[in-house]
């Protein structure tokens, strides 16, 4: 399978590869945290700023129909790339992050009341514990975590467990930043729907790596960002329910998301523009077009076999590490380790193969309490990407053992 994939071609599409560090040739091995970007998508944002930069909707002039044309068009790519059933329910945001503060702060204000339970997991990003902690504390929610097993992946029987009643609202990792864990979603989701429960699923580490199809998975809300699937930062995208996000207020007020305002009164503008106050990140957003783009015409099912077999081929060279240990064994996760080995410090490890050209992420990558969970305050971690190769993961050995040699 990794033979016949064209990982050689697909390289060269990604000028930065190139580059050298340290006198050596660039090891991107931080794929977790982003992902580096084709020409295709340099070469969209170059294009809106060289010849069609403008603001978009409400202008009549041809710079700033074009740029609308352009910007709404990745909406429509967005909302087919998930299979959600309308543009209607594709909001733009700056990230995974803003969206979820966007549905912790409109959803539960304008559904939830006082005493109300809301659940997440143990392996979760900052980013979907920081907002419900917030909003649990502003409004007397109660806020409560699933357990995980040691070897990192959601226990069912604990969920169950921990469901009353009050319980309205779920909000769960796809697939962990951390742990690589690939979550059961189709299965929580179906607990949510037999206890009446709402659910939102982060899918930032998801996107790029499995076919996703919102309307198969049954998720009342959907997150993900465009920088973690080869695509510019600063663009993400809220999937909501239609028949929920025509329910809930707007999350910030201002410019676009109106219909009509006095002194007296505003009213807010339809779907999906309501939670789009204010100029959007209009270049980057065109950008995201082209990313997505990008992995259909190589294909999600060929991207998510190579992938596959490339983790299958770097967990067996992990094993050649002496003292190193994985953190997160699951028997169903993505290209993401989290490692430590015994005697070196992650920090040190990090810039000692950075040395080499190796790019990497060291500390709690936003997971302070699944680090606690494991008594660490921090780990190595190297993931994979479509462009990685089994060379590369060779050199890292090779480096890593060469480094422990010292």
């Amino acid at each position: 399978m990794m033979s016949s994939f064209p990982v050689d071609i697909i390289r060269k599409d990604f000028p930065i590869l190139n580059k050298r560090v340290n006198n050596n040739k660039l090891v991107y091995f931080d794929n977790a945290a982003t992902t580096q970007k084709p020409n295709i998508v340099i070469d969209s944002l170059s294009n809106y700023y060289r010849n069609y930069n403008s603001n978009i909707h409400r202008g009549i002039h041809t710079l700033a129909e074009k740029a609308t044309k352009e910007f709404e068009e990745t909406r429509t790519y967005v909302k087919d790339f998930i299979n959600a059933k309308s543009e209607n329910e594709i909001v733009f945001t700056r990230g995974a992050t803003e969206g979820i503060n966007l549905i912790s702060s409109s959803y539960c204000r304008g559904f939830l009341k006082k005493g109300d339970e809301i659940i997440i997991s143990e392996m979760e990003h900052h980013s979907n514990i920081v907002p419900w902690q917030m909003i649990s504390k502003e409004m007397g929610l109660k806020l409560k975590t699933i357990s995980i097993t040691k070897s990192g992946e959601i226990d069912l029987e604990n969920l169950k467990s921990i469901l009353t009643n009050k319980t309205k609202f779920l909000s769960v990792v796809f697939i962990s930043n951390t742990l690589g864990t690939i979550n059961p979603i189709k299965e929580i989701i179906k607990i949510c729907r037999n206890h009446n429960i709402k659910c939102l699923v982060d899918g930032a580490q998801a996107s790029a790596h499995t076919e996703v199809d919102v309307q198969d998975l049954d998720c009342d809300f959907y997150v993900f960002s465009a920088h973690k699937m080869y695509g510019p930062t600063g663009v993400g995208v809220v999937y909501g329910k239609e028949n929920l996000l025509e329910k809930m207020p707007p999350y910030m007020g201002g410019g676009e998301m109106i219909k009509d305002v006095s002194f007296k009164e505003t009213s807010f503008n339809k779907l999906p523009y309501k939670f789009e106050a204010g100029t959007p990140n209009i270049g980057d957003v065109i950008g995201f077009k082209e990313s997505i783009n990008y992995i259909n015409n190589i294909g999600r099912d060929n991207i998510e076999n190579y992938e596959n077999n490339l983790r299958d081929y770097t967990i067996n060279k992990l094993k050649e590490v002496d003292g190193l240990s994985v953190v997160g064994t699951a028997n169903n996760k993505i290209g993401i380790f989290s490692f430590t080995i015994d005697k070196v410090h992650y920090f040190d490890l990090g810039l000692l193969l950075d040395a080499k050209g190796i790019a990497i992420r060291t500390g709690h990558h936003c997971t302070q309490p699944l680090m606690e969970k494991y008594h660490l305050d921090g780990t190595a971690r190297l993931s994979l990407a479509l462009y990685n190769t089994k060379d590369e993961v060779d050199y890292f050995i090779e480096s890593l053992n060469k480094i422990l040699k010292k």
